[in-house]
């Protein structure tokens, strides 16, 4: 009999449904690393909320392990790299408390607007502060959403029902899923010129780390209000209490921080924020929501090797595993150069599977390629509800299949049409099945790609592989490999460059200076 671990506090359902589907479990909330160090080597799956940390020395010491179940979204307290060197499979439940995460910040969009808890505090105290009060309706402000994805969609929506305008940034929201959810979709400066409240529904990635902050904020209209219950990082603390201390934001309302739990905070005491202790997720239908799915998708995987929301691996049976693990790379590097290196709103995606791919189950492939195009501004992001979130933001996905050998014996094509233009980038596997990159842009090139890698477009004139290498090796940047490639002289040409560390910001501002550059990104895979 498989043994299960639950090592957070968890409606009693998740028990019922592993007891049901017979799987032994011991619940065990509130152990110290320690531990859970000492007795995890003795269970085949964890199940867990936030306050478990899966680090390293825990997988490390998880000998029987196979699957780590979140029960909620976030999956900031797993080590992801370290589970799946190990083979742990880790999942999480998306979808289970996405509504109640949006009420409460339309929750605390009403406390801030009218300063309930401070009234509820005065009136409780004795006091009758009615003039103190004054507070300022909802009824056609304009709200901004920051990411219009499952959580921020259902905001939008119950927004619209409170009469405002909803205005969203998301570079993956596309013009017509905007109208469909009634949006009007903008770039993020036009939405903080434009915002009365700004309300924050994204991950944390590169480029949204710190997105609230005195730059961005100045932006702003004076008299702001933001909100944010997606994730801490996201603001600048001390930006945003100096906004506050100004007058230039009127009001913040806090559910998450940059440092949880957070006991202290620079922001606490301030009469113009509202703050909860990362509540969004916290109501009975959740609870009971994310315990049942997590419970079943475990069960699911441990007795019948199904595998539902996972971040870490691919659905495939036992038997075509060993086939489609090296077609698995190359559509995880495809999809996930694509989605680095495109900067607006994806309309449509087509994939075309030619040769030796175009006999495979090509669904996993289809959905790690849809994956990584999604993932660089997207959490809980994985192979199974790829398509469904493609789907819900009005990106149309084809796939086309030619068993006729052209140029490679196996090649897969991916397409992206965005509101500007469509580019295409086409890999094949070579003999010894390692993946290669062998046109971009209708630029033929053969590279493989390594865990760091620089992408240039650029004007093709003389001088420019010099100077580019040149910023390099004053930054102390180590070349492994250089790729080039070209429409014609002196047209539109690439470079693909591997690397051997993660490149600075002003390395890569370096690289942007010079002259011809039309485009640079710093790729990870």
């Amino acid at each position: 009999m498989v043994k299960v671990l639950i090592s957070d506090k968890m409606s009693p359902r998740a028990v019922e449904i592993f007891r049901e589907r017979g799987v032994e479990v011991d619940e065990k909330p509130g152990m110290t690393p320690e531990e859970l160090k000492a007795c995890i080597g003795d269970y085949d799956g964890l199940a867990i909320r936030s306050a478990t940390k899966a680090t390293a020395e825990i997988i490390k010491a998880a000998k029987n392990l196979k699957v780590i179940g979140r029960a909620g979204i976030g999956v900031d307290n797993v080590d992801i790299p370290s589970a799946t060197a190990a083979g742990i499979c880790v999942m999480n439940t998306p979808f289970g408390n996405a509504i109640t995460t949006a009420e409460h910040a339309i929750a605390m969009m009403f406390a801030l607007s009218r300063h309930i808890p401070a009234a509820n505090a005065s009136t409780q105290a004795g006091k009758w502060e009615k003039s103190k009060f004054m507070g300022v309706e909802l009824y056609g402000k304009t709200l901004g959403v920051i990411g219009c994805g499952n959580i921020g969609s259902i905001v939008a929506d119950r927004a619209v029902g409170l009469k405002m305008k909803v205005v969203a940034y998301d570079p993956f929201l596309s013009p017509e899923r905007a109208t469909e959810i009634g949006v009007e979709k903008l770039e993020l400066y036009e939405l903080f010129a434009r915002a009365d409240y700004v309300s924050l529904h994204t991950p944390i990635t590169d480029s949204t780390r710190n997105i609230i902050n005195a730059k961005n904020i100045a932006k702003m209209k004076e008299g702001v209000r933001i909100i944010n219950c997606a994730r801490g990082g996201l603001v600048v603390e001390a930006d945003l209490k100096a906004a506050l201390e100004s007058g230039h934001v009127a009001g913040a309302a806090l559910d998450v921080y940059a440092v949880e739990p957070a006991k202290e905070n620079i922001l606490f005491g301030m009469d113009n924020v509202v703050t909860t202790p990362h509540l969004g997720a916290s109501t009975d239908e959740a609870q009971v929501n994310v315990a049942i799915q997590v419970a079943e998708q475990m069960s699911d995987y441990l007795l019948l090797g199904s595998v539902t929301n996972a971040l870490n691996m691919p659905s495939v049976s036992a038997e075509e595993a060993p086939k489609l693990k090296p077609y698995m790379q190359l559509a995880a590097q495809l999809g996930g150069f694509a989605g680095q290196v495109t900067e607006s709103g994806i309309k449509s995606v087509r994939i075309e599977y030619e040769g030796a791919a175009a006999g495979l189950n090509t669904k996993p492939l289809t959905s790690i390629i849809i994956q990584g195009l999604l993932a660089p501004l997207m959490d809980s992001i994985n192979m199974v509800n790829a398509p469904v979130v493609a789907k819900e933001r009005g990106i149309d996905v084809t796939e086309s299949y030619n068993d006729r050998e052209e140029d490679y014996q196996t090649l897969i094509r991916l397409s992206i049409t965005t509101e500007h233009q469509t580019r295409a980038i086409a890999g094949t596997l070579f003999g010894d099945n390692r993946p290669r990159i062998v046109n971009i842009k209708g630029i033929n090139m053969e590279a493989e790609l390594g865990e760091h890698m620089l992408y240039v477009t650029n004007q093709d004139k003389p001088g420019f592989i010099g100077a580019l290498g040149s910023v390099l090796g004053d930054a102390g940047v180590n070349i492994a490999t250089f790729h080039l490639g070209r429409h014609k002289l002196e047209g539109e040409a690439i470079a693909l460059i591997e690397i051997d560390s993660e490149l600075s910001p002003a390395t890569v501002e370096a690289v942007r200076q010079l002259p011809h550059v039309a485009q640079v990104k710093p790729l990870k895979f």
